[in-house]
């Protein structure tokens, strides 16, 4: 699923979900932030991502979880 895109709202509230249940392991939560942002990036470069406003107000929320974010 490398390449998958993100194409609906939906989905990304699942990822939001799953990135709030992973912060007690911050890297893992991090590294799913990572991916989503990434996924809905190639939704909207592909054309495929229904509603990239709502997309991305969606994906923002993550910013409001709180968990460490380091960079190497």
């Amino acid at each position: 699923m490398e390449n998958y895109k993100i194409k609906r709202v939906n989905e990304v509230k699942k990822w939001v979900d799953s990135i709030k249940d992973s912060r007690r392991d911050f890297e893992a939560a991090h590294v799913l932030e990572d991916e989503l942002y990434l996924k809905i990036l190639r939704g909207i470069a592909a054309g495929t991502c229904e509603d990239p406003q709502q997309v991305a107000k969606e994906a923002i929320k993550t910013q409001d979880i709180n968990f460490p974010r380091y960079c190497a």
